[in-house]
């Protein structure tokens, strides 16, 4: 297993400490998770930087880097959601999206086809990441200002919009 892949997987595991760290209501354990997801959030730019760089491009890579990506952003934006600072309607926008588009990326692995990441998906998780950063340095609902109701619209539209755009570029993985 390469370095970029150990790094999806760190990941990974910042997860159940940011879950477990959210539980709970001392403003230390808000920082600390706050800390946990600067941590995981930089492993996603640093896992993808090393395997471009060095050729490290694994289809395992490109399989747990989003897998990571929306383990990470989702599970954080649930935990915010208990805390009243993110919208139970939006995480069902992210949620089906992001399954929409692990759909298409399950069907084009049966035709012997990978999925990687486009631009729009990539631009997606980073103003996604920046808002949970958003959300967990402000600690107030995500409507309850302007900048904060232009940022969530923001999130949701790209969401939507680089959905869309996974499906646009890869309709030929619907014919036969």
């Amino acid at each position: 297993m390469n370095l970029p892949n150990k790094l999806s997987i760190l990941r990974v595991l910042c997860v159940p400490a940011i879950t477990a760290l959210l539980c709970f209501s001392p403003a230390w354990c808000r920082w600390a998770a706050f800390a946990l997801f600067i941590l995981g959030s930089l492993t996603d730019y640093l896992d993808g930087h090393l395997a471009r760089k060095n050729n490290w491009i694994t289809d395992f890579g490109k399989f747990i880097d989003p897998v990571a990506d929306k383990l990470l952003v989702l599970s954080t934006l649930i935990m915010l959601s208990e805390r009243g600072l993110f919208p139970a309607w939006m995480n069902v926008l992210l949620l089906t999206r992001e399954l929409s588009v692990d759909g298409l990326r399950l069907i084009a692995g049966t035709k012997g086809h990978v999925i990687a990441a486009g631009p729009l998906g990539k631009i997606k998780t980073f103003s996604q990441m920046i808002f949970v950063l958003f959300l967990m340095i402000t600690w107030q609902p995500a409507f309850s200002t302007w900048y904060g109701t232009v940022f969530a619209l923001w999130i949701a539209g790209i969401t939507l919009f680089s959905g869309i755009d996974y499906f646009r570029r890869n309709l030929d993985v619907f014919r036969e």
